[in-house]
């Protein structure tokens, strides 16, 4: 026996077809490709903005080691740095005066392990443990957050106590309490006061 299809029941869903199969064929033709849409070029764009930034890093006993304030920054997406306006790092080492260095502008690394302050920079510690507080004065410092070491390639101005010594450059180790001052060196020191060590 010979069954007959009758097309009249079969056309609604032929009909459905032809237009799902429609709608999916004008839909990919009119979304863009994946595969040949551009990628766009990071550049060196700011990409956030923040006032009053800080950030904290502690020690593994969970003790502040460093903080780093600045009155404003902003992030740079190509290279994860970050440019501050009035950046200040304060370092707290056990057994040590604090260290605070200042500039007027400042460029941070992204993971904060390296800060560059330029303008009227300054490197502030605190008296204590025998030591008189220390004062070093130059345009550019460049901190090693994570070494505790500041240190430049300009002219520098350092006052400890009564005592001022200038030179053409300096690398300060808070860690070790070593202080190598580069280049020319001319000192006018105190009868009371020993400076640190210092070579050319």
């Amino acid at each position: 026996m010979v069954r007959r299809i009758n097309l009249l029941q079969w056309l609604p869903v032929l009909a459905m077809a032809a237009i799902a199969g429609g709608t999916y064929w004008i839909l990919q033709a009119n979304l863009p490709s994946l595969a040949h849409k551009p990628t766009r070029p990071i550049t060196h764009t700011p990409d956030y903005f923040a006032d009053d930034f800080s950030i904290t890093t502690l020690d593994e006993t969970g003790q502040t080691q460093y903080r780093i304030n600045a009155k404003k920054m902003t992030h740079f997406e190509d290279d994860d740095n970050i440019d501050a306006v009035l950046p200040s790092i304060r370092s707290f080492t056990p057994g040590k005066p604090d260290v605070t260095s200042f500039g007027d502008t400042g460029v941070i690394k992204g993971d904060g392990s390296i800060v560059d302050l330029y303008g009227n920079a300054k490197v502030l510690r605190d008296p204590g443990y025998g030591d008189p507080a220390m004062a070093a004065y130059s345009e550019h410092f460049h901190v090693l957050v994570n070494d505790d070491i500041v240190q430049t390639e300009k002219p520098v101005k350092l006052v400890r106590g009564q005592s001022v010594t200038t030179a053409n450059g300096m690398v300060y180790n808070n860690v070790t309490r070593v202080m190598r001052l580069l280049g020319q060196v001319r000192a006018a020191v105190a009868a009371s006061e020993t400076m640190p060590g210092s070579s050319k």
